[in-house]
């Protein structure tokens, strides 16, 4: 795809059938427009954020191609969420999807709707576990993403298989 950016996005989700709702989600990247699907990790199951009394999540992350700017990624992304029937009735809450764009290319994004990188990427092992899966030689703030992980508590674990 001539011009393209490379996004890596976290997905999530812990109701309705998570497995489900992450392997469809993954599908459906690949249907968006001006988008490619180019890789996606395996799934993880984690504990959730927040509030413990939820079920556990079950994370990926994917890389994509795309020539959207990261507002209509963002745009194409939270469009998804709700035909996932994403309700955000409270912070760090279950939910049947979750789409958050961790890296876009190389670049610091500091706008109202989206910052990149993903403020919280580097304290969340069930993010940097599957993207060091899919992307070991990323970097972060100049630091390998292994250097961000070691600290972390990696309570995630790897269901089975890749899709």
């Amino acid at each position: 795809m001539p011009n393209t950016s490379l996004a890596y996005i976290g997905l999530g989700s812990n109701v309705d059938d998570p497995v489900q709702q992450v392997a469809q989600a993954l599908c459906e990247l690949d249907q968006l427009p001006l988008s490619h699907l180019v890789e996606a990790s395996s799934l993880y199951r984690s504990k959730p954020v927040g509030p413990q009394d939820q079920p556990d999540f079950i994370n990926a992350v994917a890389a994509l191609e795309t020539r959207l700017s990261p507002l209509a990624l963002l745009d194409q992304l939270q469009a998804l969420e709700q035909r996932h029937h994403r309700r955000r009735a409270h912070r760090w809450g279950p939910r049947t999807l979750d789409l958050d764009v961790l890296l876009f290319n190389h670049t610091h994004i500091e706008h109202p709707r989206l910052c990149v990188p993903h403020r919280a990427m580097h304290t969340r092992a069930f993010v940097l576990r599957p993207l060091i899966e899919i992307a070991p030689h990323l970097t972060l703030n100049g630091q390998p993403l292994e250097h961000w992980l070691a600290p972390l508590t990696d309570d995630i674990t790897p269901l089975d298989s890749k899709r």
